[in-house]
């Protein structure tokens, strides 16, 4: 954790920027050395992207998914009374 008064992190952004990126390190940015924020590196983004129909063919879906629910579930739903 590096502490940085804001005008030291205005001076030298683009040094402490890379030991954020490289070491992972968290500055701590103070305003008369009392902290005041913190930065910290993002997370990697994610890989690539997911492939469409990864499980094509292993999941069945049968007609009755598509009937109309039975009153009872429907009003649990809409959160009325039967």
């Amino acid at each position: 954790m590096i502490k940085l008064n804001i005008h030291e992190a205005k001076t030298h952004l683009s040094r402490y920027l890379v030991k954020l990126e490289e070491e992972g390190e968290v500055i701590i940015l103070c305003r008369r050395n009392v902290p005041v924020a913190e930065i910290r590196p993002l997370l990697p983004a994610a890989g690539a992207k997911r492939p469409v129909g990864l499980y094509q063919g292993q999941i069945h879906v049968g007609p009755e998914f598509f009937e109309p629910l039975p009153d009872d579930i429907m009003a649990a739903f809409e959160g009325r009374k039967v």
